[in-house]
């Protein structure tokens, strides 16, 4: 590894902010096993993202969170929502289609679209950034984004940010699935 990075890095760490971020991240790591301490081979794992995802919200003093999720998990970003929202945070979300863009104004041709022939909107990323950086969000947590409009949210969005869920289809949002059975039901990824 660089040592100049290296020492350039460990100095921005020196910046009261990104220190005090870097800090209460640390501490959510470990916080999320128990029996820490009692074998230092075998932590167990004892909260779910989500709480996580609370938690740590609550040591940096974050009340109002945005969410951003795929129309596909709408139902699933409900009770995420009411989940925080039951923890004390206000909660502003956005779906994907927001906005209704048609795809077309992109340039994407019929034949590409999801529904060929039909009225299809675009995800707009950027509106919803846009969205919560007006609603003066402090930190944002993404459910599901499409690859690429993950990135253009991520790209637009003022405040941190964090991933809860992934979008992966066929493995029900579990990339890892395919990843773990890349010697069995997947292993036609490697074919390729």
């Amino acid at each position: 590894m660089d040592r100049d990075l290296v020492e350039w890095v460990r100095q921005r760490y020196g910046e009261p902010a990104l220190r005090e971020f870097a800090k209460q991240a640390s501490i959510q790591e470990g916080e999320g096993y128990c029996g820490r301490g009692e074998d230092v081979h075998s932590p167990r794992p004892c909260k779910p993202r989500v709480m996580e995802v609370a938690e740590f919200a609550v040591k940096m003093g974050y009340r109002r969170l945005g969410l951003v999720f795929c129309v596909g998990l709408q139902r699933e970003a409900g009770k995420v929502a009411s989940f925080l929202e039951g923890r004390g945070f206000e909660v502003v979300s956005v779906v994907c289609k927001a906005g209704m863009v048609p795809k077309e104004e992109l340039g994407v041709p019929d034949d590409m679209k999801i529904r060929p022939g039909h009225p299809e909107a675009m995800c707009n990323p950027i509106l919803q950034a846009e969205a919560l950086n007006r609603a003066g969000t402090q930190f944002n947590i993404v459910m599901g984004l499409c690859v690429g409009h993950d990135s253009l949210f991520l790209g637009h969005s003022k405040a941190p940010c964090t991933v809860l869920v992934v979008k992966d289809r066929p493995t029900g949002h579990n990339p890892l699935a395919a990843i773990n059975t890349l010697h069995s039901y997947y292993r036609y990824l490697e074919e390729d």
